[in-house]
């Protein structure tokens, strides 16, 4: 349905897409991932020629949409995009953005587009907001709306452009559950996205980009739980994976504790793991080890286990000091309120204390 050979994109001497090559089937729906300013965005720009590609070649439907005389117009009919931004008009009323451009560009008569729109927003939740303006919704609602005025041209291929980023953290879920119908509803879609949990619930396949390249391309299972490539495994593990290096009695440890409600908000941990996360890192590490240590130098890696609904978080640090023998039994208590179980084990050939602890979900 979709081809890219060879194909590039450059502002100047900055080349963005080195070498792109990749089919998209007929209901395939492909999540494009990997690193900030890699050319996720960019692809799909390209596809839909808001950004034409500057060497190679994009087929669609066995089109060449970068042959000279190509109709792009007509091509981008078959392509629905949702961006980041909304971008509603403001001036109209909901069902109105839904109504203008069937309208205007398929023929439809009003009485037909508003049918339809009514028929898309009862199917995204929100038939009740129709005589609403843009300005009266939440983000998500807005979001909403755009998916619905995408439906509303029935592309062949809907392509989503980072479609939760802008939105309010308890706004992102009824989204994600839109663009999840859709996946189930087989539509051939593309979507660039940041959240990964979003990625695993839609796809069929992943395009890890890097290097101006697809990097791999691989099923979903296969990208996330049993990556081939080097950057491919980093970038997976360090979704899962928050690693901090205590060195000094002057650590920021203001500092950690945003750092682990953002890897909290990244991957989507519910509250109780979290919770437990920031129990194991304060009062293990910065009530007892570093009071404790006479040099703290503690290692911490927690790690995020989805599928068993569990966090572990392992300590490591230099002697041979179990924490159960402080003299400050709070902290330890308020550690066993969230841990299911707690490992203690002392290396005497390396030195090193390892303090494994297990939070469940419940």
């Amino acid at each position: 349905m979709i081809e890219f050979r060879h194909m590039q994109k450059a502002y100047g001497p900055s080349v963005v897409l080195k070498d792109i090559n990749t089919v998209v089937n007929e209901g395939d729906s492909i999540a494009l991932i990997g690193p900030s300013g890699t050319g996720k965005s960019t692809l799909m720009r390209c596809l839909n020629f808001l950004d034409p590609p500057t060497g190679g070649q994009i087929f669609v439907d066995g089109v060449e949409l970068t042959a000279p005389g190509c109709d792009i117009n007509r091509m981008r009919q078959k392509m629905g995009m949702v961006f980041q931004s909304y971008n509603l008009f403001n001036h109209m009323t909901v069902i109105e953005n839904i109504m203008y451009a069937p309208v205007k560009l398929l023929g439809l008569s009003r009485q037909e587009a508003y049918d339809r729109g009514m028929e898309l927003l009862r199917q995204v939740g929100l038939a009740e907001r129709a005589l609403k303006y843009p300005s009266s919704l939440s983000g998500g609602q807005k979001q909403r709306v755009a998916i619905a005025r995408t439906l509303a041209m029935d592309p062949d291929i809907i392509l989503f452009d980072e479609p939760t980023s802008a939105l309010d953290p308890t706004m992102v879920g009824e989204v994600e559950a839109v663009i999840e119908d859709l996946a189930l509803s087989g539509k051939t879609m593309m979507i660039v996205t940041h959240e990964m949990r979003l990625a695993k619930k839609v796809s069929n396949r992943v395009l890890y980009m890097d290097e101006g390249i697809i990097y791999e391309d691989g099923t979903t299972e296969q990208i996330f739980e049993h990556p081939v490539k080097d950057k491919t495994r980093r970038f997976v593990r360090r979704l899962k994976v928050l690693e901090l290096n205590i060195g000094s009695r002057d650590y920021d440890y203001v500092g950690a504790a945003s750092e682990i409600e953002q890897y909290c908000f990244k991957n989507r941990i519910p509250q109780r793991l979290c919770n437990g996360i920031q129990a194991a890192v304060e009062e293990l590490c910065f009530t007892i080890l570093m009071r404790e240590l006479p040099e703290p130098k503690i290692d911490v890696v927690a790690e995020y286990s989805e599928k068993h609904e569990s966090a572990y978080i392992t300590v490591r640090y230099p002697g041979d000091f179990r924490p159960g023998s402080s003299d400050d039994k709070i902290p330890l208590k308020v550690l066993d309120v969230f841990s299911s179980t707690q490992e203690y084990k002392y290396d005497e050939e390396s030195g090193i204390s390892t303090i494994v602890i297990k939070i469940l979900d419940r």
